[in-house]
């Protein structure tokens, strides 16, 4: 994007790829469907950063949602989005949208060269002059790093554009793996790895952090809890982890019910078939594997009928219902990543250009930067905007 953007702005432009083609990562995205943006408004869009999401304004006011749909129907590829919220190329293809930038940098005459790794960005002062690979030098005013995060380093991400940002006197934040599958310290989840529960709401028990809360699907697997509403968690969590060594979470399972709700539901279902043991009764809103090791885990035992379970231990499994605890206590690393926490401080950004606020004629786009976002187009959104901006580079330069 950054690279179409300069060249329509009238520049001579360059674009050095270290793998063999061009946009590995990009077809990686959305499984292969390439979830390229969302319907939400701008401030919406910038809210679900964070603290951060505030630095995108001028990226977005440029080119939001809309612009980058424009753009793409302006070069053959038509959009839908199918649930009035995530927007992908109607072919649901990656390979759409990256043969569709291919044609249209050739079109602007953008010259592409594949497995050409660079080494050091050469600058006079504070001044960008020359880009360096490996026995080759390429003079220019202006270089725009677009080399990502650290996820997926078989996709080519290991930080090397990182480590150019600092040699230049850019300070880069802790790096952190996000939106990935989680590992628990409880092992009953194993039993439930056939289980995908809908309209999970995740939230952190910890005091400090107790207002974040993530919502979506959630999958066990054979040692943790995987799907989107981890991937969403995953990004708040791992910094935690880094931090504190295990991060306690708690999960309702039931849609949102609530224990009040919860009790009415099983006393509701009781009353109807009177005959039905605990096991039967609480697989009235969860799968089978899940009903049995949440009974397991208070002590009730899954073939004896609702009437003879005391008490206490109903309270016990009715809590356990509305909110289910769990641990977190690690993950794959950067390997099962999508998305990097951290980057280049955005404080040495400026956001109205995306131009280093160390060394002109250097600028920055995408997740090299200090700003990551939840699943659902958020992150190549964001990716699209900073490259437009950046590839419209200084009026000065």
């Amino acid at each position: 994007m950054a690279a179409i953007t300069a060249a329509k702005e009238g520049k001579k432009v360059l674009l050095l790829e270290k793998l063999p083609q061009i946009a590995v990562k990009l077809k990686a995205t959305g499984g292969g469907r390439c979830n390229l943006t969302n319907t939400l408004s701008n401030e919406d869009f910038m809210a679900k950063f964070g603290r951060n999401g505030r630095f995108m304004q001028d990226a977005l006011r440029a080119f939001d949602s809309k612009a980058l749909v424009e753009f793409f129907k302006s070069i053959g590829v038509e959009t839908h989005a199918p649930d009035g919220f995530r927007v992908f190329p109607t072919s649901h293809s990656s390979q759409t949208i990256i043969s569709a930038l291919l044609d249209e940098m050739q079109r602007l005459d953008v010259d592409i060269l594949t497995s050409k790794k660079v080494e050091n960005l050469l600058h006079v002062e504070n001044q960008i002059v020359a880009v360096e690979t490996e026995g080759e030098i390429f003079y220019a005013k202006n270089v725009i790093l677009a080399t990502g995060g650290l996820g997926y380093p078989t996709l080519g991400a290991d930080g090397d554009g990182h480590k150019i940002a600092k040699e230049l006197g850019h300070h880069v934040t802790d790096l952190h793996p996000a939106m990935m599958p989680l590992q628990t310290k409880e092992k009953w989840v194993a039993s439930c790895c056939a289980d995908t529960i809908a309209k999970v709401e995740l939230r952190i028990d910890m005091k400090k952090q107790s207002k974040i809360r993530a919502n979506g699907d959630l999958i066990f697997t054979k040692n943790g809890i995987r799907g989107p509403v981890v991937l969403d968690a995953a990004r708040e969590i791992t910094p935690l982890l880094d931090k504190y060594g295990e991060v306690p979470i708690l999960l309702n399972l039931t849609k949102g019910m609530n224990e009040e709700q919860i009790t009415k539901h099983l006393k509701d279902e009781f009353a109807k078939n009177p005959n039905l043991n605990m096991l039967e009764l609480v697989g009235t809103l969860l799968p089978e594997s899940l009903s049995n090791e949440l009974c397991i885990l208070c002590e009730v035992d899954p073939k004896t009928t609702y009437k003879k379970v005391s008490g206490a231990a109903r309270a016990k499994l009715i809590g356990l219902l509305a909110w289910t605890p769990l641990t977190v206590v690690g993950h794959d690393g950067f390997k099962m990543a999508m998305i990097t926490r951290g980057g280049v401080d955005l404080k040495e950004i400026e956001p109205k250009t995306m131009q280093s606020k160390i060394i002109n004629g250097l600028y920055f786009c995408g997740e090299i930067m200090d700003l990551d976002g939840p699943c659902g187009g958020y992150n190549l959104q964001w990716s699209f905007a900073s490259g437009h901006l950046a590839g419209k580079l200084n009026k000065n330069t």
